[in-house]
């Protein structure tokens, strides 16, 4: 194999494929990225057998064709390093791959292409094309709130339920619940249906989504989400399971309804933050008529307590929080004010936006 190509067409796919390899691997081969070059392009693959992502590049000068496997991100800093104008040529020669750009010279190690594994495909069933703007801003409304390394594997990931002429994303660790949806346009279908793709698979996506015009097409079958986005084509594997029913997550009938300023709000939950207990996070949140006191406090018997004026008219409620799920909220809602919805001490709150939006989260209480 050997083939000329800039670093400018070279670098930003590699860095997103490697992206995907994980650094720590049980197979060799899994820590490598997949070179496929044929007559005018170079395809390159990256995968952790969970998730894969694949980019072809047309920007290439071909003199050999040919295929190999090289370390992703000895690769990806090699590329990095080099100055934005470099030219670079490569070349396999017996089991090297030899990287020359000017007067630089670097070899790496490869390892056979016959020895990189594939996702297997099965047929898709549903397909749809949606904004990626919207997708986007779906995807970051809720991934915030996916579990990591669960053992309840079904949290480990993110609902994805596509409705009559909505998409929704739904996304639990068993202590807060994010969900957020968009209209489907043009596409509709006569039952629910429900996948779950895993936290890689929906990071990986989401960095994907680069091109606030542009819009994605994705795909479903029983175990794979596929999409094409511009020139990258990404697979995943979905996760097999019963994901919860959020509905009966989401509170009903709170009497209780706080009126507040995001930035303010997010600010104080900060600075109480600060002297909560480092593992817990715990927070005392005291409701009052138009204001709403934080409490904290840790180990080292250090204190915080602060105030701010809002918007309720009721009877005190005393309640406790993980401070930094408060936080998270605060930073995915983009309006100006927030609405809390609170029924008793023992309840979990709602979070919205005052204004009109297809977002909403939960969090759990905490007994301080």
């Amino acid at each position: 194999m050997k083939l000329i190509i800039s670093r400018e067409a070279l670098l930003a796919p590699l860095q997103s494929i490697s992206g995907v390899v994980e650094k720590k691997q049980t197979m060799p081969v899994l820590s490598n990225i997949l070179l496929v070059a044929n007559q005018g392009e170079l395809r390159l693959t990256g995968t952790n057998m969970e998730v894969e992502l694949v980019c072809t590049i047309d920007q290439v000068d071909v003199e050999v064709p040919g295929q190999i496997t090289v370390p992703a991100r000895k690769l990806s800093d090699i590329c990095r390093s080099l100055s934005d104008q470099a030219v670079l040529e490569l070349t396999v020669e017996g089991e090297r791959l030899h990287v020359r750009a000017g007067k630089s010279h670097f070899t790496l190690s490869t390892l056979p292409a016959e020895h990189f594994p594939n996702i297997e495909e099965s047929p898709q069933d549903i397909s749809l094309t949606l904004p990626q703007a919207d997708f986007k801003k779906m995807l970051e409304a809720t991934s915030f709130a996916m579990a990591q390394q669960d053992v309840r594997y079904y949290l480990n990931g993110m609902l994805l339920e596509m409705g009559a002429t909505s998409i929704r994303a739904v996304a639990t660790d068993g202590h807060r619940l994010a969900m957020s949806s968009i209209d489907v346009i043009g596409t509709t279908f006569e039952n629910t249906r429900q996948v779950i793709v895993p936290r890689k698979g929906i990071l990986e996506l989401a960095r994907l989504l680069t091109d606030a015009d542009g819009t994605i097409n994705i795909s479903f079958s029983d175990s794979h989400v596929r999409s094409e986005i511009g020139a990258y084509i990404f697979t995943s594997k979905l996760i097999e399971g019963k994901f919860p029913d959020y509905n009966r997550v989401i509170p009903r009938g709170g009497d209780k309804i706080v009126i507040a300023d995001r930035v303010e709000l997010k600010n104080m939950f900060m600075r109480a933050g600060i002297l909560s207990h480092e593992n817990i996070r715990g927070v005392r949140l005291q409701l009052s008529d138009n204001q709403l006191q934080v409490f904290a406090n840790n180990p080292e018997h250090e204190q915080a307590e602060d105030s701010l004026a809002v918007t309720y008219i009721g009877e005190s409620l005393q309640v406790g929080f993980n401070v930094g799920y408060l936080i998270d909220v605060m930073g995915v809602i983009n309006n100006d004010q927030v609405k809390l919805t609170l029924s008793n001490p023992n309840a979990s709150v709602l979070i919205e936006s005052t204004e009109e939006s297809n977002s909403l989260y939960v969090v759990m209480p905490m007994r301080l």
